[in-house]
């Protein structure tokens, strides 16, 4: 329920609405009419969820003792497939940092012996970045536990709703990208 009555500065007195959103495009409506506020309803909850799930993931991912760049270099070695090889180059490809940043992570890894370099088989210039075994039981056991959290955390959805948000989101998503 959004209450019109408002205090001395604008503010409304009684109850606000239960989705801040609307409130926000409400008041926007109200002292600049005529401004498009259609997108303050979904970009606005939509950021918040964002910066909610990053924090959460964050949390998460330092209780299970894996920082999230390496988290990012591991998954994305292991979903690869076997045998669980990527170049650098690839690595770069798919995790949209840059290469100065992939050879940090990498190092990182390698020192903490998840992953090791070898030269490539495709080209003499490139490296091979391969999971170590404990790098694989980290990751697979660290992902486990994510992926079953977050499932927790959109619980309240139903089936239809999930299928439903995620082609709302894609479509978003991709409209966004260009």
């Amino acid at each position: 329920m959004v209450s019109n009555d408002l205090d001395a500065g604008g503010y409304p007195m009684g109850p606000v609405s239960r989705w801040p959103a609307a409130d926000i495009a409400a008041s926007w409506q109200r002292e600049l009419p005529g401004v498009r506020t259609e997108a303050i309803e979904i970009i606005t909850p939509v950021w918040r969820i964002a910066k909610v799930l990053a924090d959460d993931r964050r949390r998460t991912v330092t209780r299970l003792g894996v920082d999230p760049s390496t988290l990012d270099l591991l998954s994305v070695i292991r979903r690869s497939g076997p045998p669980y090889e990527l170049t650098t180059r690839e690595i770069t490809r798919r995790t949209l940092i840059t290469p100065g940043a992939v050879s940090q992570r990498v190092a990182r890894a390698e020192q903490a012996a998840l992953v090791e370099r070898s030269p490539s088989s495709v080209s003499r210039r490139a490296v091979s970045v391969r999971l170590t075994e404990t790098g694989h039981a980290l990751i697979e056991n660290t992902v486990r536990q994510l992926l079953e959290h977050e499932a927790d955390l959109i619980s309240s959805l139903s089936a239809a709703e999930r299928t439903a948000l995620t082609g709302f989101l894609a479509k978003l998503e991709q409209a966004l990208a260009g």
